[in-house]
């Protein structure tokens, strides 16, 4: 997890002042304690904290393209970008990391908006073209990855909280009544509200383009349910053993250790089972429970960590974690109110 921000003045005569962009990085260390970076130009300045999982000794953040006129921040992992990466090298594009971060940018050179069509991964991204002057971001298909902006035709700020936002010092906290009522409806805001008016929420399978203040919302992807395959249970297993077993395999690259959540249910049981398949090394496994039975899953997580030898951690939670409440909504921003948060906090 790493956070970014950012924000793009229309006029170009209106500089970013370097405090406020380092005020609105602070705001994210949570999300990426290992390093901060900024890229500062006039009316345009990113900044990045970063959680180094790929690349730890070059993958520094924010990252240009050759001749410097491109330059991205990222959030995420592109899970199949050693692939996109050789293919990029055919073409004749020079890499200086080994990051999935300037796979991106490389791949917005080649094919401009469309590179989010060939990523797989989580992941929220800005690229600015300062030659143009245009911005562009992406999400995530499912939107794992959280991208939030402020649009009022002057300015254009983005961050990986809304608290980022907040920080820039400049920005109206009137409430969206609509997104209250959506939030009594489903327990949380929905994509695009935010909580606030003037904030809102890049929508998962969505990029948004910045040229001359005005912005551009386009959807990029949306699930599908046909064709209908006709095909055998046997043939439906080893369909989908082998989908489960790729999708978990591409997920285990990482430069640092990688464990996993244990409920004890059906699916997480599976993961834990394919990565103990996949991994030499034990698989590190982390469960929650809890002192009332009737909710406590434990011994379930318990059979499972057996069967597969993992390295087996677990945490009991109690009603002494009440007043983590306030970290909470501090971290959520706006209201949320899945009673979920706690165990998993």
């Amino acid at each position: 997890m790493c956070g970014i921000c950012g924000i793009i003045n229309t006029d170009a005569s209106v500089r970013v002042p370097a405090e406020v962009i380092k005020r609105m990085t602070d705001t994210l260390i949570h999300r990426g304690p290992d390093e901060e970076g900024f890229f500062i130009d006039g009316p345009a300045a990113f900044g990045h904290r970063r959680l180094s999982i790929i690349d730890l000794s070059s993958g520094q953040q924010p990252i240009y393209n050759d001749d410097l006129t491109k330059v991205i921040v990222f959030n995420g992992e592109i899970y199949n970008f050693q692939q996109i990466r050789e293919r990029l090298v055919h073409k004749g594009h020079i890499f200086r990391t080994h990051s999935d971060t300037e796979v991106i940018l490389h791949l917005y050179e080649e094919e401009g908006p469309a590179c989010v069509d060939h990523l797989r991964g989580m992941f929220a991204f800005a690229i600015y073209d300062r030659t143009a002057r245009t911005l562009f971001a992406a999400r995530d298909r499912i939107g794992k990855k959280p991208f939030y902006y402020l649009a009022d035709g002057r300015r254009f700020i983005f961050g990986s909280e809304i608290k980022a936002i907040l920080a820039h010092g400049d920005i109206p906290r009137e409430i969206d009544l609509q997104a209250l009522a959506d939030y009594f409806t489903y327990l949380y805001v929905p994509s695009p509200k935010s909580i606030f008016k003037s904030i809102r929420k890049l929508p998962p399978a969505h990029t948004l383009t910045l040229k001359e203040g005005k912005v551009t919302v386009e959807q990029y992807w949306d699930i599908r349910f046909e064709p209908v395959e006709e095909l055998s249970e046997d043939q439906w297993i080893d369909k989908i053993s082998a989908s489960l077993t790729e999708s978990v395999d591409i997920r285990l690259i990482s430069e640092v250790p990688l464990g996993a959540f244990l409920s004890g249910g059906i699916d997480s049981s599976i993961v834990v089972g394919t990565m103990a398949r996949l991994q030499k090394r034990p698989v590190v496994t982390s469960s929650i429970g809890f002192k009332e039975e009737a909710f406590n899953e434990l011994d379930y997580a318990r059979l499972t960590a057996a069967h597969f030898k993992t390295e087996h951690h677990e945490q009991v939670v109690s009603m002494e974690c009440a007043p983590i409440l306030d970290k909470l909504a501090w971290h959520y921003d706006e209201p949320f109110a899945d009673s979920s948060a706690l165990p998993t906090y």
